[in-house]
């Protein structure tokens, strides 16, 4: 009985939920694109010609919010965005979509294979993994793909280049933050206002890669 009330009570907030409705106007797959959107403005984040990789993207709307900023003259992309997702993607036009679970090595060979050395100007990563309510056991999940989308950031990144992760607030928070302040030379939490309150995520911005004699 409870989880029936839970459910009608989501379904009501999410139908009254002004980020759901712009997001429909705006033809936007989920509310989670304006969370992208202002924490790019916020940190002046994405230019074109940027090279770019979505991990977790789909549905795709934050794939769509690069896209929007990175069209130039004839709607043609100035820059290259490569989305890769455990979950199939209805097609974007002009995003390379890899198909995969990240946490596989042949997946991250094949993203690899993509790149072709090419170095990157900006990772973002909404990725959450599968949560089982038992605290310590997520926590370390949340730990795990944090540290997986930092390890690959790290390996891809131009030196100046930015991170975007999704983390929660929570056991093992301060961790992730220590792991990627020692691996970044400036590191934010930003909590964009389309999070909803009741929200323990926080999103990790970390720009400019530290030399390895300084890790």
């Amino acid at each position: 009985m409870a989880k029936k009330k839970f459910s009608k009570n989501w379904v009501h907030q999410h139908i009254n939920d002004p980020y759901v409705k712009q997001a429909q106007q705006k033809g936007y797959r989920a509310r989670a694109a304006f969370k992208l959107s202002e924490i790019l403005d916020a940190e002046k984040l994405l230019r074109r010609g940027d090279r770019v990789v979505d991990l977790g993207s789909a549905p795709g709307s934050w794939s769509q919010v690069v896209r929007e900023r990175l069209v130039g003259e004839g709607g043609v992309i100035d820059g290259r965005i490569i989305a890769l997702d455990i979950l199939p993607m209805e097609p974007i036009a002009g995003v390379e979509f890899l198909q995969g679970d990240f946490r596989e090595d042949a997946v991250l060979a094949q993203l690899e294979e993509m790149l072709q050395g090419e170095k990157l100007d900006l990772v973002i990563s909404d990725m959450a993994p599968n949560l089982s309510g038992v605290s310590a056991a997520d926590s370390a999940r949340i730990q795990h793909v944090c540290e997986l989308a930092m390890e690959f950031a790290c390996a891809h990144l131009k030196p100046d280049g930015a991170l975007v992760v999704k983390a929660f607030h929570g056991s093992g928070f301060s961790q992730i933050v220590q792991s990627f302040k020692s691996r970044f030379k400036r590191v934010v939490e930003r909590k964009p206002k389309a999070s909803r309150d009741k929200s323990s995520e926080t999103f990790l911005v970390a720009r400019g890669l530290k030399d390895e004699l300084d890790v």
